[in-house]
């Protein structure tokens, strides 16, 4: 059953997210009435004579059953017209760069990107002829101003940022960037499709780590990209195939290049999807908890949370947002203190990564934004990061009171 059934009866309303994401692109399959789209572990594809291709499969690399119904999946839940699985998040941000840029050209990015976003642009694709400009996003003034028209060819946005939680007004910059005919994508992992959909808001292309919320069990790294229907690539580039239209190029570089989903990866990403929104009901509600009971502890300095009143996007988040994700960070007041914090929990793992059923603790400044040290995007070295999962919530807030005290005396 798809969501072209579900929305097919004029008495029956289209299908609400959850029924998309367990439906969309994962209809029994035909010759056995298995309700899980089979993994189609297999790299050829017999022809019916030379370019008699059984639905179109040929090779792997180019297309898999399993990955195809991936794509549907997340092109439905994020509302675009069609989506990418690649083998990590910044497999697909390659893909999207090389896709869309040339060399010359210039890049609006978030000035607290994540790092690994930041070194893409700033190490590989610097070298290549591409410049880039971090700015403070939640100013669309000074997005405005370090837009450069003629040579900005992409402004990119997170939100909420890693690790700093930043909210930005995606409709706002959308406007920005179409005034000068380039594209808006947005880093929607944090927020998954569940709680916040950027192409209804003006994005041309939305990007996700899908090893986070999306796959949510620690088990897969994925990554994908989703176009909205119409998007065109900036103003003057004609891609590959000869079109314009972003999503032609994309599948173009997607193949050429070959960064893929594997289709076991791609089906444990779908399995997760089906389960994405209870998850983040839950991860939602523990992760308030969590940043209350933080701002209410006097071994914290501040708490970095949308979910707050005293966060500065808090309105904005509330408007753009069906919730305020399952991210917190907080200050312990020196470096010390935060190492040991990060050192002293139980139920909460030290680990990079984010977004699986599990909490997890890191140093942003020592673990995965060390690549951005010395540069505009460093963060605060006491600054502690926590991904809040799905277990007992009191279960962390002892956790993490027994962690704080122990944070004292560093």
């Amino acid at each position: 059953m798809t969501t072209e059934h579900l929305a097919a009866d004029d008495d029956r309303p289209t299908a609400g997210f959850a029924t998309r994401a367990i439906h969309a692109g994962q209809d029994p399959d035909p010759s056995t009435g298995a309700v899980v789209p089979p993994i189609y572990q297999v790299s050829t594809y017999k022809q019916d004579g030379v370019g008699g291709l059984r639905g179109g499969y040929e090779y792997s690399r180019s297309a898999n059953p399993t990955r195809t119904a991936l794509e549907a999946a997340l092109a439905d839940v994020e509302l675009g017209a069609a989506g990418f699985a690649f083998a990590s998040g910044l497999a697909a941000e390659d893909t999207l760069l090389r896709a869309a840029l040339r060399p010359g050209d210039h890049v609006v990015v978030p000035d607290d990107a994540y790092g690994g976003t930041y070194r893409l642009f700033a190490r590989v694709f610097g070298p290549w002829g591409i410049e880039h400009t971090p700015v403070d996003l939640t100013d669309p003034s000074a997005v405005e101003a370090a837009i450069q028209p003629g040579r900005t060819k992409l402004v990119w946005v997170e939100t909420p940022t890693n690790p700093l939680l930043n909210v930005a007004d995606i409709g706002v910059i959308s406007a920005l960037a179409r005034g000068v005919g380039a594209l808006l994508a947005v880093d929607n992992t944090f927020a998954t499709p569940y709680l916040q959909q950027p192409l209804a808001l003006g994005a041309d292309v939305v990007v996700h780590s899908t090893t986070k919320y999306v796959g949510g069990h620690s088990d897969v790294v994925g990554g994908a990209l989703v176009v909205a229907d119409g998007a065109q690539l900036p103003v003057g580039l004609e891609g590959p195939t000869g079109t314009t239209h972003l999503a032609d190029a994309l599948r173009f570089h997607q193949n050429a290049s070959g960064a893929v989903a594997g289709p076991f990866d791609a089906w444990l990403t779908l399995r997760g999807l089906r389960t994405l929104a209870v998850r983040m009901d839950r991860h939602v509600a523990n992760a308030q908890r969590v940043a209350e009971f933080l701002d209410a502890h006097d071994a914290v300095t501040s708490v970095i949370y949308p979910g707050l009143p005293s966060h500065p996007g808090h309105e904005l988040a509330a408007r753009q947002m069906r919730g305020f994700g399952g991210m917190v960070s907080f200050r312990t007041g020196s470096e010390a203190s935060a190492l040991a914090v990060c050192a002293a929990t139980h139920v909460f793992t030290l680990a990079e990564s984010l977004g699986g059923v599990e909490s997890l603790i890191e140093h942003p400044g020592r673990m995965t934004h060390g690549s951005v040290a010395g540069t505009a995007l460093e963060v605060p070295d006491d600054l502690v990061r926590l991904s809040v999962g799905i277990e007992d919530v009191d279960d962390l807030l002892v956790d993490l009171d027994r962690a704080l005290a122990a944070g004292r005396g560093a």
